[in-house]
C-alpha cells in the first residue's frame, strides 16, 4: 500500500537515513514501497531526551530509523519502559506501554512510535509542561 506525503514548502524528513527537504512549494511525494519515514516535527534531537517518556520515544525512534542496528537500541528501550511502568499507575497508560512493547517485539516500530508520542503527552499533562515539543497526532497523509 502506498504512502502519501504532503509536504509543505521547505518541509524536511528523512528518508531511510537521508534528510530529505522539500522546494520552496507544496509538494506530494508517494512511496510505492516499505521504507522508513519521519517528518522532521516528529524527530527529537538527543539534547530533547529530559524526561522519562522521552526516554523511551528516543531509542524507538533510533530503532525505526535505523532498523539494521535496532538492537544497539533495544536494551535502552526496554529498560526506560519498564522504569516508566513502574511508576506509573493509569491503567490505559500501562496499557498502552503493553502495546508499545509489542510493536516493538513485532519490529512495527513506526507504531510503536507513534504511541509513544501519548506517553509524552501524558507526562506533559502530569508535570504541567507547556508544549512536548512532538504533536499529538501522529497520521502521515
Amino acid at each position: 500500500m502506498p504512502l502519501k506525503l504532503s509536504l509543505k514548502p521547505g518541509e524536511k524528513f528523512v528518508l531511510n537515513g537521508a534528510v530529505v527537504q522539500n522546494g520552496d512549494r507544496r509538494g506530494v511525494l508517494v512511496l510505492q514501497n516499505k521504507a522508513s519515514v519521519l517528518r522532521e516535527k516528529d524527530i527529537m534531537q538527543p539534547d530533547q531526551v529530559t524526561t522519562p517518556s522521552r526516554h523511551i520515544y528516543f531509542p524507538v525512534m533510533m530503532m525505526y530509523l535505523e532498523e539494521s542496528g535496532a538492537e544497539k537500541y533495544y536494551d535502552e528501550f526496554a529498560m526506560r519502559l519498564t522504569e516508566f511502568m513502574g511508576v506509573v499507575r493509569n491503567p490505559e497508560v500501562l496499557a498502552d506501554c503493553i502495546a508499545i512493547s509489542k510493536h516493538v517485539m513485532a519490529r512495527e516500530y513506526y507504531k510503536a512510535l507513534m504511541l509513544s508520542r501519548k506517553l509524552i503527552d501524558y507526562e506533559d499533562k502530569r508535570l504541567g509542561n507547556v508544549s512536548s515539543g512532538l504533536p499529538a497526532g501522529g497520521d502521515q497523509d
